[in-house]
């Protein structure tokens, strides 16, 4: 069933984010308002060494939570997806991908905001130093893919984008 969307306006926005409110209507008259996020793209790169991938440790303060994650961020105005993605990854882990194939596109909370995550994948990248943005981890490390299913379970790996590439990128491989 397809909801109508009679209206939306602005409650905030910044660069970040746009929260808004949205007169909607369900298929049976029922009539409300519906809080939404609008945001830009966001892009990944998973960086592959044979049946590794290089992951960032990080502390998110939101959920007050660590997580093991993929180097992720905004795509800049005008910028293509796939360069975001590069330009990341080398800024949070010091890897400069030389190549890089789409992966998958997902929508994380697709039922509160509009993001759309392009992420993608590599088995050319090449260590070009420290990490320019040395704040957004505590840790670079590279993990074996079997384990994703175990990090995911004890709560060590909790990033919607991360878990969806991973999880993809494991059922993609040959038995």
């Amino acid at each position: 069933m397809r909801w109508t969307v009679h209206s939306e306006r602005p409650l905030y926005t910044d660069p970040w984010l746009d929260v808004r409110v949205a007169d909607v209507e369900l298929p049976d008259g029922h009539r409300f308002d519906h809080r939404l996020i609008r945001r830009p793209q966001g892009a990944g790169a998973v960086i592959r060494d044979g049946d590794r991938v290089l992951l960032l440790w990080r502390h998110r303060f939101i959920t007050d939570t660590w997580g093991y994650e993929v180097p992720m961020g905004g795509v800049h105005e005008e910028e293509d997806p796939r360069e975001a993605a590069a330009r990341e990854a080398e800024e949070e882990t010091g890897w400069r991908p030389r190549t890089l194939e789409p992966l998958l596109r997902v929508q994380p909370s697709s039922g509160l905001t509009d993001s759309e995550h392009h992420v993608f994948v590599t088995d050319d990248a090449e260590k070009v130093g420290e990490p320019t943005d040395a704040w957004e981890s505590e840790r670079i490390e590279w993990v074996p893919l079997v384990r994703v299913p175990s990090l995911i379970e004890q709560g060590l790996m909790v990033s919607a984008t991360t878990v969806s590439a991973l999880l993809y990128l494991r059922a993609l491989a040959p038995e």
